[in-house]
C-alpha cells in the first residue's frame, strides 16, 4: 500500500467514507474477501447503529470533564470526548453521561470510582484517560493504549539555584569546610616544624611561636603581608607553600564566581521523586487519581513515598479547579498532576497575569521540576463481557497513529516551553542574596573584635594588679603618682627592646650620645654602639637629619 493510501485509509477509518477506502482497495486492484471476523464486526456495528449508551468519566481537566446545560444535561469535554464524538459519527449511536459519587479514579468501596462503575456494568465504557495498572486490569478490560501519561511534579519557582548563590557559590559546601580546616591546621603546622627543625638543628633559627604562625596563615589568606623573615630553608618552603595555595584558591575562586554570575545554570532542589522524600518536602495530588493508587499500592516502585502520607508531609486533595491548588505551591507544597494538566495550569496563569499587566520577570513564578513523577500508559475502560472494544480499537488505532490524540492533547497549549527552568535572563544584577556572606563577615568580624575587646580589658586588669608587685620588684614605687610609674615602665622596656624607638635618643638620659660616640655600619645603616650596665651591646640606628621633619 502506498503512503497516499495509507492517509486516506488513516482518515476514512476514523469518518464515515466506507465507500472511497473500498474504492481504494479496489483500484490498487486488491480481492476483498468477507471472513468470519469481518463478518462478526459487521453484526456487531449493526447492533450498535442507532443504540444509546452510557458513557462514564470524571473531571480530569484537560483530558476530560463535564458542564451542566440549562436542561439538566450534562455534556463531555476534553480529548476524551472528541475521540467519542468521532467513535459516534462513525459508528452512529448516541450516549448519556453518568459520573462517579465520588470524583477518583479508583477506591477501596470501588462502587463510588470511575473504576468501580464500569467493573459492575452500570455503565457500558469510561471515556476517559485511564491509566492501566494491574489491579485496574482485574477488573476492568481496557482499550487500546491511547497515549503514555506523565506526571510532572511543579513547584515555586526558587530566587536561588540550588547549587548555591552568592559569594559561596563558585565551590562546594564540603570544599569550604576543607578550606577552613586548612586555615585553622596549617598554623599549627608551622609553629611544630619549625620547633621540631630548632630541637634537630642547633642555629641561631628560633621556632616560630603560634600566634603568629597563626597571624601569618590569616594575614596571607587575605592577601596581606608579614613582618617576618625567615632565614632557614624549611621555613622558607613552609611559607611558599602556604602562598602558592592562597594563589591558586584565589584564582580558582574568582573564575568561577566571575561564571556563576554570569553563566550559570539554574537548578532546582527537588529533580527527582527521591528528593521529596530525602528533603521531606510537602507535596499534593489529587484525591483517589493515579498517583494516590500507585502510592498505596506495596508493589509499585513509588510506595515508599506513603510513609509521608501517614506522617502528615504529603496530601490527596480534590478541589473544583487547578487553580485551587496554587496558593498550596505558593506555600512551599510540590503540586504532581498529569502533563496536560500542568502546563495548561501554568499557561492559564501566565495569561492571567499578562492581562493583569505583571512585570515579566514575575510572570512565571511556577517551574517544573526536570524529571517526571512517574509514567504509564493510558486508555479507555470496558466491562469484562464489553463487546464494544472490539469495534473502538480499530478507529482508536488510527487515530492513535496518526498523532491525532496527541494533537488534541497539546493543540491549545503553545509551541514554545511555557515558563521554562532557565529564563534565559540576560540582565544579572546582583542582589542582597548574593551579597549576604558579605554581611555575615561583618558581623562576625565585628563580634569578634568586640570579644577580644573584653578579653583585652580583663587581661589588662589582671596585668596591671600583677604589674604592683613587679614595680617593688624593679624599684619603682607605687606611691608614685601614675604618670611618673608609667614613664618609667615604659623606659624599662624600651631597654629590652632590640633597637629601642628613636624617641629613647632625646628622652632617655641613660644614653648619652656625641660626635664621639662609637658608631658601626651594618648592611648600608649606621648605628650607634651602646654599652648596658649588664654588659649587653645595643644598635641604636642613627637618626638622619630628614627624620627631624617629622618629629
Amino acid at each position: 500500500m502506498t503512503g497516499t493510501e495509507l492517509i486516506l485509509a488513516t482518515i476514512c477509518n476514523a469518518s464515515f467514507c466506507d465507500n472511497a477506502f473500498n474504492q481504494v482497495f479496489t483500484n490498487a486492484g486488491a480481492t476483498a474477501q468477507i471472513s468470519a471476523k469481518e463478518t462478526e464486526l459487521q453484526r456487531l456495528k449493526n447492533e450498535l447503529n442507532g443504540k444509546h449508551i452510557k458513557v462514564a468519566t470524571y473531571n480530569d481537566y484537560p483530558m476530560s470533564w463535564t458542564e451542566r446545560e440549562e436542561n439538566g444535561t450534562l455534556v463531555g469535554h476534553g480529548v476524551a470526548f472528541v475521540l467519542m464524538t468521532i467513535l459516534q459519527q462513525r459508528f452512529n449511536f448516541t450516549f448519556e453521561i453518568v459520573l462517579p459519587e465520588r470524583n477518583i479514579v479508583f477506591d477501596r468501596k470501588s462502587e463510588l470510582s470511575l473504576i468501580g462503575l464500569v467493573n459492575s456494568s452500570k455503565v457500558d465504557m469510561a471515556a476517559a484517560f485511564i491509566p492501566t495498572f494491574l489491579k485496574y486490569k482485574n477488573m476492568v478490560k481496557f482499550s487500546l493504549e491511547l497515549d503514555e501519561g506523565v506526571w510532572l511534579m511543579m513547584l515555586k519557582r526558587p530566587k536561588e539555584s540550588a547549587a548555591g548563590s552568592g559569594l559561596l557559590a563558585p565551590f562546594a559546601t564540603y570544599v569550604w569546610y576543607l578550606i577552613l580546616a586548612a586555615v585553622i591546621c596549617y598554623g599549627p603546622c608551622i609553629t611544630f616544624l619549625t620547633w621540631l627543625r630548632a630541637k634537630l638543628i642547633q642555629d641561631n633559627e628560633k621556632y616560630i611561636a603560634l600566634s603568629p604562625s597563626v597571624w601569618f596563615v590569616y594575614g596571607a589568606f587575605i592577601k596581606q603581608g608579614t613582618t617576618l623573615a625567615p632565614d632557614a630553608n624549611t621555613t622558607r618552603v613552609l611559607f611558599a607553600t602556604w602562598w602558592l595555595f592562597v594563589i591558586l584558591l584565589s584564582a580558582f575562586y574568582t573564575a568561577n564566581l566571575t561564571a556563576f554570575l554570569t553563566l550559570s545554570k539554574f537548578t532546582l532542589d527537588i529533580e527527582k521523586p527521591e528528593d521529596l522524600y530525602k528533603k521531606n518536602y510537602r507535596w499534593v495530588a489529587p484525591e483517589g487519581g493515579p498517583v494516590y493508587n500507585i502510592i498505596e499500592n506495596p508493589e509499585e516502585n513509588l510506595y515508599y513515598l506513603s510513609k509521608m502520607v501517614a506522617n502528615g508531609r504529603a496530601q490527596f486533595k480534590f478541589v473544583n479547579k487547578d487553580e485551587d491548588y496554587l496558593p498550596m505551591v505558593n506555600g512551599g507544597a510540590v503540586l504532581v498532576k498529569e502533563q496536560a494538566a500542568i502546563y495548561t495550569l501554568m499557561y492559564e496563569d501566565y495569561l492571567k497575569k499578562t492581562k493583569e499587566g505583571v512585570a515579566e520577570s514575575d510572570k512565571c513564578p511556577y517551574v517544573v521540576a526536570t524529571y517526571p513523577f512517574m509514567k504509564e500508559q493510558r486508555a479507555f475502560a470496558y466491562p469484562q463481557n464489553s463487546t464494544l472494544r472490539v469495534l473502538f480499537d480499530r478507529v482508536l488505532f488510527y487515530l492513535t497513529q496518526s498523532g491525532i490524540v496527541k494533537f488534541l492533547q497539546l493543540k491549545d497549549l503553545p509551541s514554545a516551553r511555557i515558563c521554562p527552568l532557565d529564563l534565559q535572563s540576560k540582565d544579572r544584577q546582583l542582589r542582597n542574596s548574593d551579597l549576604m556572606m558579605t554581611y555575615v563577615i561583618m558581623m562576625t568580624g565585628l563580634a569578634a573584635a568586640i570579644a577580644v575587646f573584653v578579653g583585652e580589658i580583663c587581661f589588662k586588669r589582671r596585668f596591671s594588679m600583677s604589674t604592683n608587685f613587679q614595680d617593688r620588684d624593679v624599684g619603682i614605687s607605687p606611691r608614685k603618682p601614675k604618670k611618673q610609674r608609667i614613664k618609667a615602665l615604659r623606659l624599662r622596656n624600651y631597654y629590652d627592646t632590640n633597637p629601642p624607638p628613636y624617641d629613647s635618643l632625646f628622652g632617655n638620659s641613660k644614653y648619652k650620645f656625641n660626635s664621639n660616640s662609637e658608631r658601626r655600619i651594618i648592611n648600608g645603616r649606621e648605628y650607634y654602639v651602646a654599652h648596658t650596665t649588664n654588659g649587653d651591646i645595643r644598635l641604636i640606628p642613627v637618626r638622619t637629619p630628614s627624620a627631624f621633619l617629622y618629629q
